[in-house]
């Protein structure tokens, strides 16, 4: 693969109304927050390109629709995904249990061929505002998201507390894959030998 191609990589955020996705996006994207909530209707993205390890990858995050009536709107935008994120909120035990449906949510209309092994990630969001029963949701959460082999992260968009670093490791997570899934050649897997026959050229392949 060429050094000057730059990978772009497609991350889609899901999770209930009021988790924090959109705000989550604009943090990363913008590093910018602003404390009005209004409602996403079907999908919205931003996009920007991140260093990992020297490494120029383009990021478009995509955040999707948290209220039922919208949903539907934009599961049309869950094809192409590299990297799914499902959200909750720290304070909200039901956006908790909802992870599970999001994630079959996903694989139900992503058409992804590799739903055992395709990245998903778990961010605790709003961990500036932990209350009373924080820490047990967390637990909670981190306990599903083990049994499932999903990385979890807590984040705080209103004050950027873990954003950055969990997006990057989803960065390196894509970038990886990506990488490992290019075909290998080398000089000794394949041999050309051009033979010039009256203005013809022959090609033939040794492997």
């Amino acid at each position: 693969m060429s050094s000057s191609f730059k990978p772009f990589f497609k991350i889609i955020i899901l999770g209930d109304a009021g988790v924090g996705k959109s705000s989550l996006m604009v943090r990363f994207v913008n590093k910018d927050f602003s404390g009005e909530y209004k409602a996403t209707i079907g999908a919205d993205f931003l996009s920007t390109d991140v260093d990992i390890n020297g490494r120029i990858v383009s990021l478009q995050v995509w955040d999707t629709a948290g209220q039922e009536r919208f949903v539907a709107l934009c599961i049309a935008f869950f094809r192409g995904s590299d990297a799914c994120i499902l959200v909750y909120d720290i304070n909200d035990e039901k956006s908790i249990s909802s992870l599970a449906t999001w994630k079959d949510e996903f694989l139900r209309h992503s058409n992804t061929d590799q739903a055992q092994a395709f990245p998903f990630f778990v961010f605790g969001n709003k961990i500036d505002d932990a209350g009373k029963k924080s820490e047990d949701n967390i637990a909670n959460a981190k306990a599903w998201a083990e049994s499932q082999n999903i990385p979890h992260f807590t984040t705080s968009a209103k004050n950027a507390t873990g954003v950055d670093a969990a997006f990057f490791e989803i960065a390196k997570v894509v970038l990886e894959r990506e990488t490992l899934s290019q075909p290998v050649l080398d000089d000794t897997s394949v041999q050309v030998k051009n033979t010039m026959n009256k203005g013809f050229c022959s090609c033939s392949i040794f492997s």
